[in-house]
């Protein structure tokens, strides 16, 4: 089934052109790594599949819908950026999020903070930067949405708890939703990517595959296929 789909989608910012004419599809039961070198659109992407940015032209859905209010409640999004109230503790989130979310499981999200050995009275503010993004991470992972955008999900968690972390993203989602991981950290993400997207500058999808296809038609891995596909580009 399709989870997304862009029909000649076009973003641009006061003339300067995010992403443009982009067509794509991604179907179910499937975890995608969105890859490409800083400013290619790939933010940009994720945030009009969000409903948090407006195309300039062009269509996107969700589950067969148009971006609205309800297809936000089928998406569970991750920004860049903690978005968390410093004043809350870990508990009071929880209480928060499963207040607004139907979809979210509270036992589940309890069991991903004891294997962090993250307390749940813990005040945000007198979390390290790293905690309060596997905080986060958390709270999105916990919820059975049907499109898991997740922008950066480890990029400041420490290295030791990455395979954890990356473990909790595969395990956490079901065969009728996909998610969308877009990160730099391509030789962390690549074990669990079933697929891949090379975004260049303009937002055009300059490359796309399975992960295991790429890996024996090129014979390295995603990684150094990235670096010589965009070897001009400083990333």
């Amino acid at each position: 089934m399709s989870i997304l789909e862009c029909r000649g989608l076009r973003k641009d910012y006061g003339g300067k052109v995010a992403i443009e004419n982009l067509d794509l599809v991604i179907e179910s039961g499937r975890t995608i790594g969105l890859l490409g070198p800083n400013g290619c659109g790939k933010s940009t992407l994720i945030k009009l599949t969000a409903g948090l940015l407006t195309p300039t032209s062009g269509s996107i859905s969700v589950c067969g819908m148009p971006v609205s209010e309800k297809t936000n409640s089928l998406i569970s999004y991750l920004p860049e950026r903690t978005y968390l109230s410093s004043g809350m503790c870990v508990a009071d989130l929880i209480a928060y999020f499963k207040d607004f979310y139907t979809d979210f499981d509270p036992v589940k999200a309890n069991e991903m903070l004891k294997v962090l050995n993250i307390e749940p009275t813990a005040r945000l503010r007198t979390l390290s930067k790293g905690t309060k993004e596997k905080v986060q991470l958390i709270m999105v992972m916990a919820r059975k949405a049907r499109l898991y955008l997740l922008d950066e999900p480890i990029a400041g968690v420490d290295p030791s708890s990455r395979d954890y972390i990356l473990s909790t993203i595969i395990s956490n989602y079901s065969e009728d939703a996909a998610v969308l991981i877009c990160t730099h950290l391509i030789y962390d993400v690549e074990p669990i990517l079933d697929e891949f997207m090379f975004m260049g500058y303009g937002g055009q999808i300059v490359m796309r595959d399975s992960a295991d296809n790429a890996r024996k038609t090129y014979g390295k891995p995603l990684d150094q296929i990235f670096r010589e596909v965009f070897r001009c580009c400083a990333y």
